[in-house]
């Protein structure tokens, strides 16, 4: 058990130490066209004709009425690009986009790193972009964020961002909120870094745990003093910041993750070649920045399923140290869980 702990921690700290948020390098080419200028197959007939409108799932990272407004002209711009409708599904948490992919009621979604993985093990999801931030970075932050007029700031040097600690150290006096199960950085980062290698259980060892559905959700339970504690991160809270600036002036960080590879864009695998094509060729070269400001980026690149291996890595990292203190379990059951994973692991 130690031994595959041993190897992953070191094979894990090796990649974040080099970690370069890379975009798979596959190429994107013209489809054909017919006289309407609709895809067509290589044929020249027309491209999945059956696919009459597509659905597009959009994970629940705030309410539904702030998504439909930033997504809602992105879509339209596709919808005129693909020469098809294009609907977005916002769904009211992020499995339901994983669970609408799998079962066919999707064929396109913006997903994060853990709702992707998740989408692409179970629902035949496939990674072909990878959004770029406004600045031109391919990367985030999880972070643990408080109320500026919580008395643990006492206690806590926001300089150093040394909160996790405090939080480490005094989970029975504090409430807590995580984001979605399915969420990147508002569970899986912050479950691994802060609490699974330390040896605690968030489920039993806080005074108040609560999951409050997305990170909007958490950042106004911190704002309006609901919760002590709570996951978000550097991406929405940069939205709280412009959309809600009174909120996000009552919220102090007081830990930040290492960089998170930035979000997925990604089609059923079982499309038709054609139409996978024409979703490649309008992501990679849409640029209207007045549309995708409000979304936080300046684009999209070319990615891969591959690119999301340190979520994977993450995932599992997590899911090891769970086992490996959970007191509950023999140690040939804690053995036998442990080189299951330490396999899933190797394949990677």
């Amino acid at each position: 058990m130690t031994s595959a702990l041993t190897q992953w921690s070191a094979r894990f700290f090796m990649v974040l130490a080099g970690t370069a948020l890379i975009a798979g390098c596959s190429t994107g080419g013209q489809g054909n066209t017919d006289a309407t200028g609709e895809a067509a197959d290589a044929a020249g007939a027309p491209c999945a004709p059956e696919l009459a409108e597509i659905d597009f799932g959009i994970i629940s990272t705030e309410s539904q009425a702030n998504l439909k407004t930033q997504w809602e002209p992105f879509l339209a711009a596709m919808e005129a690009e693909i020469g098809r409708p294009i609907n977005g599904l916002y769904a009211t948490d992020y499995a339901g986009v994983i669970e609408a992919m799998g079962a066919g009621k999707v064929q396109l979604a913006w997903y994060g790193g853990k709702s992707y993985i998740e989408a692409a093990a179970r629902s035949d999801a496939e990674a072909f972009a990878q959004t770029v931030n406004s600045d031109g970075t391919k990367g985030y932050y999880s972070h643990l964020i408080t109320n500026k007029q919580n008395p643990i700031l006492e206690n806590i040097d926001t300089e150093s961002g040394d909160g996790d600690q405090y939080v480490i150290d005094n989970t029975s006096d504090l409430t807590f909120a995580f984001n979605d199960p399915n969420s990147t950085s508002g569970f899986v980062v912050p479950s691994f870094y802060v609490f699974a290698k330390n040896g605690i259980n968030p489920n039993q060892a806080f005074e108040e745990l609560v999951f409050a559905g997305s990170h909007e959700a958490t950042a106004q339970a911190v704002a309006n003093n609901q919760v002590d504690v709570a996951t978000n991160n550097s991406e929405n809270l940069l939205k709280l910041k412009q959309g809600d600036p009174e909120a996000f002036e009552n919220i102090q960080i007081i830990w930040t993750s290492p960089v998170i590879p930035s979000d997925p864009v990604a089609y059923r695998n079982d499309l038709p070649d054609c139409l996978k094509e024409r979703f490649k060729d309008f992501f990679y070269n849409y640029k209207d920045a007045a549309v995708l400001e409000p979304l936080g980026w300046q684009g999209f690149d070319q990615a891969a399923d591959a690119d999301w291996d340190t979520i994977r890595e993450l995932d599992l990292g997590q899911k090891m140290m769970e086992v490996q203190n959970d007191a509950n379990l023999s140690p040939e059951a804690k053995q036998s869980q442990l080189d299951e994973l330490n396999k899933q692991l190797e394949a990677l």
